[in-house]
């Protein structure tokens, strides 16, 4: 699978939940936001090989 997140991307193997792949890819879950074809997913769903993710950071202000 193909994960994007501001100017990097990395090219995992195999299915993984969210979890899993952002654990791969050195993102603290808190701090990204997840989408896959538009849609945002928990990190409880599964990925496919051929999936491609974005991740988008949180960002919070008062």
């Amino acid at each position: 699978m193909r994960v994007v997140f501001r100017d990097k991307s990395w090219e995992l193997e195999g299915k993984m939940t969210v979890k899993k792949m952002l654990e791969q890819v050195g993102v603290i879950p808190v701090t990204v936001l997840v989408v896959r074809n538009g849609k945002l997913l928990t990190e409880d769903v599964l990925l496919e090989p051929d999936d491609e993710v974005k991740l988008h950071a949180v960002i919070s202000g008062g």
